[in-house]
C-alpha cells in the first residue's frame, strides 16, 4: 500500500517544485485599464489658455515642476491634478475676483508631457505622448523590439493621485503621459 502512494507523492512534490519556479502573473491594476477618465495635468504639460477679449492674457503656458502655471495679473495658479476645464474655472475665478467683470477662459492641452521607454527596444528614450497610445505603439515609436526582447509583457510605472504604481502589463495596455515602460530581456 505504501509503495502505491509513493508515485503520487512524488508527482505532487514535482508539481509543487515546478510551480515555485513559475513567475506569478501580476494582476493588471485598474489604473492601467483603458478608461474614459478625464486627463489630469502635471509638470511638463504645455497648455493653450485663451481669455476671450484679452490678448495680453491669451498665451501658451507650461506647467512647471511645482505643478503651477504663471499668468500675468494673477500670478501662479496650481494646475497639478486638475483637468483642463477645472484649470479654466480656477483662472476664471482668479480673474473675476479683482481684474475682469465676466472673464471667459478656455484651456486645452497643446503638448502632453512625454513618456519614457527603456530596455530591449532599438532606441530607448523619451518620446512625445499621443492620445490613445498603447504600449505596443510606444515600442513601434522606439524602433521596435531588439532580438532579445520579452514581447508578451512589459513593466509599466505610472505616477498619479494614488502615488507611484508598477505593474506587469500586456502590449495592448493604454499609456498615459509621464508613464515609463521597461521592456525586459528574455532568457531564451
Amino acid at each position: 500500500m505504501r509503495a502505491s502512494r509513493l508515485p503520487l507523492i512524488a508527482v505532487f512534490l514535482c508539481a509543487f517544485a515546478v510551480s515555485g519556479c513559475m513567475r506569478p502573473a501580476a494582476p493588471i491594476a485598474s489604473a492601467y485599464a483603458a478608461v474614459d477618465e478625464p486627463y489630469r495635468l502635471d509638470a511638463g504639460d504645455r497648455l493653450r489658455i485663451v481669455v476671450y477679449g484679452q490678448e495680453g492674457l491669451t498665451n501658451t503656458y507650461t506647467v512647471d515642476a511645482g505643478g503651477a502655471i504663471t499668468m500675468p495679473l494673477i500670478g501662479g495658479v496650481s494646475a497639478r491634478g486638475l483637468t483642463p476645464a477645472e484649470l479654466a474655472a480656477a483662472v476664471t475665478a482668479r480673474l473675476k475676483k479683482n481684474y475682469l467683470r465676466e472673464p471667459y477662459v478656455a484651456a486645452e492641452v497643446e503638448t502632453y508631457r512625454p513618456f519614457f521607454i527603456l530596455g530591449e527596444v532599438t532606441a530607448p528614450g523619451q518620446y512625445p505622448y499621443v492620445p490613445n497610445m498603447t504600449v505596443e505603439s510606444a515600442v513601434a515609436i522606439a524602433g521596435g523590439f531588439t532580438p532579445r526582447a520579452q514581447r508578451d509583457s512589459m513593466a509599466l510605472t505610472r505616477t498619479g493621485g494614488a502615488g507611484t504604481q508598477r505593474a506587469t502589463v500586456p502590449p495592448a495596455t493604454y499609456l498615459k503621459p509621464g508613464d515609463t515602460i521597461v521592456i525586459g530581456e528574455r532568457w531564451f
